[in-house]
């Protein structure tokens, strides 16, 4: 059973899995901001903008999946849950 907080296995996953949608995201919102949208009510500007933080809350994601996988403790946590 899988309580809501604790670190394992799937969480590690997911955290990498939605960092890397975010960072694709971020991309590509970034890129059709500054290429695609035409220059009408600053609207370029406005995807621009969220097109980086995305890409600013990807690395806070995977940043902080990183270090509650290091913390004291959680090593020997996800020994007992991970297969590998």
């Amino acid at each position: 059973m899988v309580v809501p907080g604790e670190l394992g296995c799937v969480t590690m996953q997911e955290g990498v899995v939605f960092s890397f949608a975010f960072f694709a995201a971020g991309i590509l919102m970034a890129l059709a901001g500054l290429k695609l949208l035409p220059h009408v009510f600053y609207l370029h500007h406005l995807i621009t903008a969220i097109g980086f933080l995305l890409l600013l809350f990807a690395l806070v994601i995977l940043v902080s999946t990183f270090l509650r996988s290091v913390l004291p403790g959680a090593r020997a946590a996800m020994k007992d849950r991970c297969e590998s």
